[in-house]
């Protein structure tokens, strides 16, 4: 009998032995960072921007190389490169980019978690992949939870646009946490083909509470939910979180959204008499995006840019420093989905310098100027500066004083600083803006201002490049974009790879199915 008890405890141990070398031969936590429209550029700017501001010179390498100067991401041990391409574009949109990176597949643009030819079949991300293994699942955005990025994450439709149906399946995700922006159709269709569902009574019906306030959201750190959607106070017109550099007193940063996150999808203590054994033992995976980088991006506003990617960063920050209480359990991943606006370092004007302390007068986003300051000073003026042919008169803005000192008090440009050209430019943009028409053509207007008000993006264009940023479109761009990594399995993330590969090795890494893998479309 003893015998037998011996080799009944023997097998007990090897049992126990196996299931503790295989808990331990994968990251318990993984964070996925997106910068959307987050490229080489973005990085090497916020960093010249942080030596800069922190009383250094970012044309001193050594100034450059100091720790504190240099981005969270950028410290990190292993680095890859991946390609950005989708299935039929050099140039990808943010939805077939995103279903690469998050389920393996290219796809057309415009399509999340579909395959590019016909729309018919439907393809599941590695975060539904996690879920279904055990691991609780967080999504956290700074522009709206049914934008492209955050929905591949959860959903698959055959157009972006469709978000009243992507906010119908994040409510039946499932998942345990969502925070950051809010939806912009919960209460009806967004476009035609869309669905017409109540997202907020979805929501409520699947165990989900909504917190939009910041005492509450905060108070998830101490009292965590099992299933919650936390949305920032203030949102803007797209229902994303405003730019960090305008952000709202009472708002959250995406480092506090991160911080909440960790609160609710980490191992909660059990008690001794508590023999429900949850999802949340085998650990969580949290994607993380800084959405409104790639929006700075579009608008060619490199300070609101900068901001974000500041923002960005610290949540990273927060990810690290839980990685230092669990280092042999967690897995840090941050990359950008594609690059935007074709952000340079570097300008025709400005040669082999850099004038970053250029930059530093500048208070709040385009966006913010152009909704407030701008707005109010064009309802104020444009009758009677508009009279007429009053707009061809060469010297309109040189003569509107009070403009010029908005300039100069949000953006920190001085009228008196810029040469005879870039005098003419902004002359140009402010009979465009302020009367509907200037001497240019059409053609030039396009080139010069793309979609955005005249004025205002010109401004950050004559304030980027005299600090030596330079841009070459509205729109995406298709240059390979860096990949940082730390933590268990990271080295697996190093070289030159396609967007594609990084969902397939984390699935390797996380042992779930090799992707893509499909599933029946919702």
């Amino acid at each position: 009998m003893k015998h037998r008890h011996l080799i009944l405890s023997l097998s007990a141990t090897a049992l126990l032995a196996a299931a503790t070398s295989a808990s331990a031969a994968l990251p318990k936590y993984v964070f996925f960072f997106l910068g959307d429209g987050m490229a080489s550029a973005q990085i090497q700017a916020t960093e010249a921007y942080l030596t800069t501001i922190n009383g250094g010179d970012a044309t001193f390498a050594a100034d450059l190389m100091r720790p504190e100067n240099r981005l969270n991401m950028t410290k990190m041990p292993v680095a890859g490169m991946q390609t950005t391409y989708d299935a039929y574009a050099l140039m990808t949109d943010s939805a077939s980019s995103a279903t690469a990176f998050a389920s393996g597949l290219k796809t057309k643009s415009g399509v999340i978690n579909m395959d590019p030819e016909t729309q018919t079949t439907c393809y599941k991300s590695i975060a539904e992949l996690a879920h279904e293994s055990g691991r609780k699942v967080g999504v956290i955005s700074s522009v709206s939870l049914d934008h492209a990025t955050p929905a591949t994450y959860y959903a698959s439709v055959t157009n972006r646009g469709l978000m009243n149906n992507i906010g119908t399946q994040l409510a039946e995700s499932g998942y345990a946490f969502f925070g950051g922006g809010g939806l912009v159709a919960p209460e009806g269709p967004a476009r035609s083909g869309d669905t017409d569902n109540n997202i907020w009574d979805l929501l409520s019906t699947n165990g989900y509470t909504v917190l939009n306030d910041r005492a509450s959201i905060l108070s998830l750190k101490a009292q965590p939910m099992d299933k919650v959607v936390a949305i920032n106070p203030v949102l803007d017109r797209s229902s994303a979180m405003p730019y960090a550099i305008d952000r709202p007193e009472g708002n959250l940063s995406l480092k506090e959204m991160v911080e909440v996150a960790i609160a609710n999808l980490e191992d909660r203590p059990k008690k001794r008499w508590d023999k429900v054994r949850g999802p949340a033992r085998n650990g969580f995976f949290l994607m993380v995006e800084g959405g409104k980088i790639d929006w700075a991006g579009h608008a060619n506003d490199a300070v609101a840019s900068i901001g974000d990617m500041l923002d960005f960063d610290a949540a990273v920050g927060v990810a690290i420093e839980f990685a230092s209480r669990h280092p042999n359990e967690t897995l840090i991943v941050v990359t950008g989905d594609h690059e935007t606006g074709g952000m340079t370092i570097g300008h025709a004007t400005t040669a082999y310098t850099a004038y970053y302390d250029r930059l530093l007068g500048q208070k709040n986003s385009y966006e913010h100027f152009q909704a407030n300051q701008w707005a109010e000073h064009k309802a104020a003026n444009s009758e009677t500066l508009c009279a007429g042919d009053a707009w061809k008169a060469p010297d309109n803005l040189e003569r509107d004083t009070v403009m010029l000192g908005l300039i100069n008090d949000v953006f920190g440009m001085d009228w008196a600083d810029l040469n005879v050209y870039q005098k003419e430019k902004l002359e140009d943009a402010y009979d465009k803006s302020m009367c509907g028409a200037n001497d240019n053509s059409a053609d030039e207007n396009k080139l010069l201002y793309g979609g955005y008000e005249p004025i205002v993006v010109t401004i950050t264009h004559l304030l980027n490049e005299r600090a030596s940023i330079g841009w070459t479109s509205y729109s995406h761009t298709g240059v390979p974009v860096p990949l940082y990594a730390q933590g268990w399995a990271s080295a697996r993330l190093a070289g030159f790879y396609d967007n594609t590969d990084i969902a397939k090795r984390l699935a390797k890494i996380m042992r779930l199915p090799e992707l893509p893998v499909t599933k029946a479309c919702p």
